[in-house]
């Protein structure tokens, strides 16, 4: 784990402010580096026109096959939205005990709900997805305490209701896994 780092891959424009106060939360949080760069992917391959969204799984087997020794884990961020097949939508998804996860900020945002921007909730939205996801591919499944960061969100209401920090449980179990890996 030494000189390794979290890299989010940031496969389109994300304003600077929102990016870095994210950063900032899943470091004090996971107490690991986080590393960003810049990603250019053409997504349309991935689009499914019947759904308007694009395939998550898809888009993950592309992290999952990126090479990159400096990466502890890695973390596509997307503007579209993504769907796997047994679901509606997914706010992100990541391999459980795995180094790959991809996050969409597409659900996260005020406006897709005709409610007036808030950058703030959106740095908050998107922390909480990326913990969550991050935990998963630290090891840890979903919680069934409501508070606890690792509690499934199905809707964006759901993550506004929960914890950006792990349950005591779920923080332990962390411990573990990290030191596993």
């Amino acid at each position: 784990m030494k000189n390794k780092s979290i890299i989010i891959y940031l496969c389109d424009y994300f304003d600077e402010k929102i990016i870095n106060e994210v950063v900032y939360k899943i470091e004090r949080t996971i107490h690991c580096p986080v590393t960003l760069k810049k990603f250019e992917i053409d997504v349309t391959n991935f689009y499914y026109p019947g759904r308007r969204q694009y395939d998550a799984n898809k888009l993950l087997k592309v992290f999952s096959d990126l090479k990159n020794p400096c990466a502890l884990k890695k973390i596509g961020l997307f503007k579209v939205d993504l769907f796997i097949p047994i679901l509606t939508f997914i706010f992100g998804q990541a391999i459980l005990n795995g180094d790959t996860g991809v996050i969409s900020k597409f659900r996260l945002r005020n406006e897709l709900y005709g409610l007036k921007r808030d950058d703030n909730l959106l740095a908050e939205r998107l922390a909480k997805v990326f913990i969550h996801e991050l935990g998963h591919m630290f090891g840890l499944i979903h919680c069934q305490n409501p508070g606890c960061v690792m509690n499934s969100s199905t809707y964006v209401e759901h993550i506004d209701q929960k914890d950006q920090e792990f349950c005591s449980k779920c923080r332990e179990n962390l411990g573990h896994n990290k030191l596993s890996n």
